[in-house]
Order: structure tokens, then sequence, then C-alpha cells
């Protein structure tokens, strides 16, 4: 396993991460029971990954809880980023409907408080607005408060968590000009590299590590999706529509040379290609079983992607339709 130091942090974080909302919803296409989900936990620890990254609102803080038991007498040995923002407690979890959301100093040191005491420990190395809008990019008082919890040590630093939609680009560029966050979390992969070159070219200007998610595009690059695939409207890839499909599995025909020649498969090349750009720390694939996990440890064996052939995925990238990015209304 490699391990990349975290922006501007001395945090030090392995290549794969482990997003453990997969652990606590049952978002993808299959409900895992706890005693798994610590199976899972610990299959990543043993193979190397040391950075675990979730959110409180992940069932209601289950996925925090499974964290802090499995890790309680070993804190020092992993990496722990959690995020906060949805105010879950009053109301019910349904689907993927938004949620209300809350930054303000009060509800902030709560939810820190709630999840430091979920996920058995004193200090997080990192914490993170979770789907933050441009308001909450451009608030100080926010920050602050973050600022705060560096300076007495229950955090180390600080990310932004960008979504829920791909997009966004604007909360991710003013976000790296604060100066104590070292993460901006995105959706990113070899089929859709819109907001995100922009976003690690900035990163790599701003010394801010940027983190991946989504980085199969929903199964398409593990060929769990394909066009004869009917998702559940549960499935959190339920957004991706037939014509979506069709077109990214027209897209990963034109990869497969790439692939050929350097001796991997389509899933192999997309990981790689994530990890071969500038600007990236760690990437979190979906994860629902312990076999994922050993298959994506090992792709981080072996080679990067050359610069010659991480050029002609550029110009075939250039050469695809653009997408209309969901954003949040940008401000003047």
């Amino acid at each position: 396993m490699h391990y990349n130091k975290l922006g501007k942090s001395d945090i030090k974080v392995s290549e794969i991460g482990f997003g453990a909302w997969s652990i606590a919803l049952d978002w993808w296409g299959k409900k895992i029971e706890e005693d798994e989900a610590k199976r899972m936990l610990k299959k990543a620890y043993d193979v190397g990954i040391n950075f675990f990254e979730t959110g409180d609102m992940y069932g209601k803080g289950k996925s925090e809880r499974l964290i802090g038991e499995v890790f309680k007498d070993m804190r020092d040995e992993i990496v722990i980023s959690t995020k906060y923002g949805y105010d879950f407690e009053s109301v019910e979890q349904i689907g993927h409907s938004e949620l209300p959301q809350k930054f303000d100093e009060t509800f902030t040191r709560n939810a820190l408080k709630n999840s430091l005491e979920r996920l058995q420990t004193d200090h997080l190395d990192m914490y993170g607005l979770h789907n933050p809008k441009l308001s909450h990019i451009r608030d100080d008082s926010i920050f602050n408060v973050l600022d705060d919890f560096i300076k007495d040590e229950t955090i180390r630093t600080y990310q932004v968590a960008l979504g829920p939609a791909i997009g966004w680009t604007q909360e991710g560029l003013e976000a790296m000009d604060r100066p104590n966050l070292s993460a901006v979390q995105t959706v990113y992969n070899i089929l859709e590299q819109t907001p995100g070159n922009e976003l690690m070219k900035k990163a790599e200007e701003k010394n801010v590590g940027i983190l991946v998610r989504v980085p199969e595009a929903s199964g398409i690059l593990t060929g769990k999706v394909n066009a004869e695939t009917k998702i559940d409207e549960k499935d959190h890839r339920s957004v991706r529509k037939g014509e979506w499909i069709k077109a990214s599995l027209q897209k990963v025909e034109q990869l497969k040379p790439i692939a050929q020649r350097n001796g991997l498969n389509i899933a192999e090349l997309s990981m790689k290609f994530i990890m071969s750009k500038k600007g990236f720390a760690s990437v979190f694939p979906t994860v629902v079983s312990e076999e994922e996990i050993v298959d994506y440890a090992e792709m981080t064996k072996g080679e990067y992607i050359s610069a010659s052939d991480m050029k002609e995925i550029q110009e075939l990238y250039d050469t695809w339709p653009s997408y209309e990015l969901k954003a949040t209304p940008q401000a003047n």
C-alpha cells in the first residue's frame, strides 16, 4: 500500500481509503450486517488501509459506532475522518432525500461531541463539512469554530466534502483558500473528470489533497452495471439513467486498448488513472465485501499510468460530449 501526505497536514493516508457509508446504509444493492461490517473494517486494516472516512448521518451514527468498536484499542494506528452538517436526529432518513442542514456553532460543537463519543476517541484526524453550499463556504464563523478545534487539538485538520451531485465547482475552489483546510472530497472517475480536473489543479497549487469517491462510476467501470442492469429505486445508483449507462459503456470500449497495452482490466486502469493524478490524496471505492477490499488493495501495487497514456486518456475525454453540472446557484 502506498501512503500520501494529506495536503498541508502532516497526516499520512493510504492511497486506498475506506469510505464507511456502505456499512451503515443499504444504498449500494446490499444490506451489510454488523458482524460483516466489522470484518470488512478489520480486513481493510489488514491489507494496509489506515484511512477510514465516514459521516455522522450514515445510519444515524451507526457507521461511526462500528469504527469506534473495531478500532477502540488501535487509535494511533489509523486515521479517522468524519463529517457533519445534517440535522438527522429528529427526522426520518428516507432514501436519498436531502435532510435539513446546520453549521452554526452550537450545532457544530454538539455534532463533534457526539461523533467523538460514537468513535470512542478524544480527537479526530480530520473533520469535515458534509455537502456545504456556497454560502457556507463563505461563512467565516463556520471556519472560525473549526480553527478553534484545531487549536485545542480536538481535530488535526478539516475538509470540505462536496456533493451530493457532480459539480459544485465554485464551492471546492473557494474552500481551498481556507488556510487550515487540508482536503476537498469530490466525485471523480475516468469517465467523469469535470470538475475534478479543475479542482486537482488548484489543489496542487494550494497544497490541498483531493479525496475521490465514486471512482467506479457507479459500477460501470467494474462491470457490475451494464445495459441490462435493473437498479432498485432505493439504490444510490438509481439516478443513473439508461442513456447515461449506454453512453458510458461506449466510452469504456474506447478505453480498452489503453488498458490492454498496460496489462490491466478497466477497473484497474480506472483506479491507477486516479492515483496517477497530481493533487490526489486518497480514493474511496464503494465496497460491500471483504473480497472487494482485497481486490482494490491489489490495485495499488505496480506501476502508475505513464505520462503518454495519461495524455491519451485526456485527449479521449476531450472528445466526449460535455455534461451539465448540477450545482448551487452562484452568489455575486
